[in-house]
């Protein structure tokens, strides 16, 4: 199974905010298994346009774990807090298995 994927891109207008954010949001991403792959606040934009002065992306062991944990009570309460601090972009994406090699 894929793993799945939330990428946040964060245009932030209140540190503080965003500091309490992480309090709150840590914990829910500790339960759901998830790993932090990236935080980045100097993205080197190759290509496009980007969004934010922050990106974060978490790894979780599949899509599905990772809607429920964007769904889950303990995110929703850290949801508003972000939302409040930041302009934010949030996507789910799931992961690419390579097909198996035919002899």
């Amino acid at each position: 199974m894929p793993k799945g994927y939330v990428i946040l891109t964060e245009a932030i207008k209140d540190p503080e905010g965003m500091a309490a954010y992480s309090r709150l949001s840590g914990p829910s991403v500790a339960a759901a298994g998830a790993k932090i792959l990236v935080v980045d606040e100097d993205v080197q934009l190759l290509e496009g346009e980007w969004h934010g002065n922050r990106t974060v992306v978490l790894e979780f062991p599949s899509a599905d774990e990772a809607r429920a944990w964007y769904e889950s009570d303990g995110y929703q309460r850290a949801k508003p807090v972000r939302q409040a601090a930041a302009d934010c972009n949030a996507v789910l994406l799931s992961g690419f298995e390579m097909p198996a090699r035919r002899a």
